[in-house]
């Protein structure tokens, strides 16, 4: 894993990082996060806005190349997003790329049904 930067915090919305702390903030709230879960978001993270390659993302946290047909990144993602998700209701942070990877930025989630007449 990368070193860590002195005082290296990332926000997103309501979200905070500190890699330096092992720790993840909701809304000032710790986010309990496995290890790995903590890694992938750290990695998403530090390049947020970008579109981080899979197999980039892999190789970062599990320190080995991406096997084909794996999707040991994927069931991580899932996880992760459902616990935000459940943090910080109404606001997704990971955004997949198909056929390329993810993306880490704070975005409200759009309603799921318009109201009628507007």
């Amino acid at each position: 894993m990368a070193m860590t930067v002195p005082d290296e915090v990332y926000r997103a919305g309501e979200l905070e990082i500190r890699p330096n702390d092992w720790m993840v903030l909701a809304s000032g709230r710790t986010l309990m996060l496995t290890v790995r879960e903590f890694q992938l978001l750290v990695g998403l993270a530090r390049r947020q806005g970008a579109i981080v390659p899979r197999r980039e993302l892999y190789e970062a946290v599990w320190g080995q190349q991406l096997r084909k047909g794996d999707r040991t990144i994927d069931v991580y993602v899932r996880r992760l997003r459902v616990k935000l998700d459940a943090a910080l209701p109404g606001w997704r942070f990971i955004h997949t790329h198909f056929g390329f990877g993810y993306r880490f930025a704070a975005e409200p989630v759009p309603p799921a049904h318009p109201s009628p007449g507007g």
